[in-house]
């Protein structure tokens, strides 16, 4: 079990960042964060600092355009009507494509007919640039391997279910993992 306390910095803004004194945990060797991000701080010591960049091939992946598309209008129906309080540009609307596989898609645009959804994750592209240093070096313990939440924005006590879900605690991409680092 690993804990660091990080900066994220993106296109010259800090785009995330460890709160103070709740640095992130996460089980290391689990693929729990981005491998290049897990190589860079591996036989870390405790006090030990690392600043690193990810490339997009490293890190989200690139932007694909493909992933960018107009939806219906009506399949955004509940009861009848079409859920306006979901539909702002900007908005995270967790979605499921035809096998069943879950997404979370952000509002572009709304339109009279369509939705213009992005499916990317919101990083894809971006360079992403770390400032990390090691705060705990520890074996992990079996309540370390119940599913809870420790990405810091909920307190590291919140269980998500294994989900990390964003509106539970604000860490996930709702693939499984606590993956936004």
């Amino acid at each position: 079990m690993v804990g660091v306390d990080y900066k994220l910095t993106v296109d010259g803004e800090i785009a995330d960042q460890s709160r103070p004194g709740q640095p992130l945990e996460f089980i290391f060797g689990t693929g729990m964060l981005l491998p290049k991000f897990e190589a860079a701080i591996e036989g870390k010591e405790p006090g030990d600092k690392v600043s690193f960049t990810l490339e997009p091939k490293d890190g989200y992946g690139e932007f694909i355009a493909e992933a960018v598309v107009d939806l219906p209008k009506n399949i955004f129906m509940v009861d009848g009507k079409v859920a306006e309080d979901i539909l702002f540009e900007g908005s995270q609307v967790p979605m499921s494509d035809a096998q069943g596989n879950r997404m979370m898609g952000v509002v572009k645009e709304v339109g009279d007919e369509t939705v213009k959804m992005d499916f990317n994750h919101p990083m894809a592209g971006k360079t992403l640039n770390f400032e990390v240093e090691v705060v705990t070096v520890r074996d992990v313990t079996p309540e370390d391997l119940q599913g809870h939440c420790s990405c810091g924005s909920c307190g590291g006590d919140h269980d998500c279910g294994g989900e990390c879900g964003h509106d539970d605690c604000g860490c996930g991409d709702h693939d499984g993992h606590c993956n936004c680092h």
